[in-house]
């Protein structure tokens, strides 16, 4: 990989921005890494849990625009810009359908694309030095990376508008004050938290888990009475799975279970 760095450890995979000369600002190839990142955590089993953050002192600035495997593309006339925002829009879906809980660990500026990369994660945990901004407006640019869908849902369809159109900078109390961010913790303390956080999530059932992700994402989408049906199709799916059944043994023995992802 030349822009990311890819660590794997017990279940979870980390996933480094590592680009700090530029906070992490997402060029050409990056865009391509990052879908096949997302490709390889989704196809292992081995790996549970997907947890994104910034090399250096920030998260992501979003879209590099100096460089010219973004821009050249997106110049090159309407067809040339389609083909190259289709490739944005890939890595988005893709970290959005992907079937294992994401935690974004933001340790710095996350702005533009760089913002909603942390808001297509399941779990966001920021550093108390993080910032936020839908910085589109003031790049003459319109929200892309999934924001017109994730921010709403997120914070309401209002306060999108206002984060989008103003294009302000807020910071990680604000952020966690309004619904974006789940966890503020020190600077210092954020690596030992995430990892904490990942790690629990590693420790449960995987398949249950994806589920679970499933029926949340669709849950703006589809009635009750849909809602209902999946569930009820996914319960006694659980039932005969091979975690299912520890768990209940595992209540039973008064012991921690162990679940093997069948």
């Amino acid at each position: 990989m030349e822009t990311v760095i890819v660590e794997r450890s017990g279940g979870v995979v980390t996933l480094t921005l590592n680009r700090s000369e530029k906070k992490n600002a997402i060029n050409g190839v990056m865009w391509r890494e990052l879908i096949e990142v997302f490709d390889e955590v989704a196809d292992s089993a081995d790996d549970r849990v997907l947890v994104i953050t910034g090399a250096g002192d920030g998260f992501c600035s979003g879209a590099d625009l100096t460089d010219a495997g973004n821009t050249d593309e997106l110049r090159g006339g309407v067809g040339a810009s389609v083909r190259q925002m289709r490739v944005v829009g890939r890595a988005a879906l893709r970290l959005h359908e992907l079937p294992k809980p994401t935690i974004a660990a933001v340790n710095g500026v996350a702005a533009g694309a760089g913002c909603n990369l942390a808001l297509g994660c399941d779990l966001i945990v920021a550093s108390d030095r993080a910032r936020f901004t839908e910085i589109f407006s003031k790049r003459g640019l319109s929200v892309d990376f999934g924001g017109s869908w994730v921010l709403p849902r997120l914070v309401g369809l209002h306060k999108a508008k206002e984060l989008v159109y103003l294009a302000e900078i807020i910071d990680a109390a604000e952020a966690e004050r309004i619904g974006i961010v789940n966890r503020v913790v020190p600077h210092d303390e954020l690596d030992k938290n995430v990892a904490e956080l990942a790690g629990r999530l590693a420790a449960l059932p995987p398949i249950q888990l994806s589920v679970s992700k499933r029926l949340l994402n669709q849950s703006f989408s589809v009635s009750m009475a849909d809602a209902l049906e999946f569930e009820d199709i996914a319960q006694a799916l659980n039932f005969s799975s091979a975690d299912t059944a520890e768990a209940m043994a595992a209540f039973v023995q008064k012991r921690d279970p162990k679940f093997t992802g069948e």
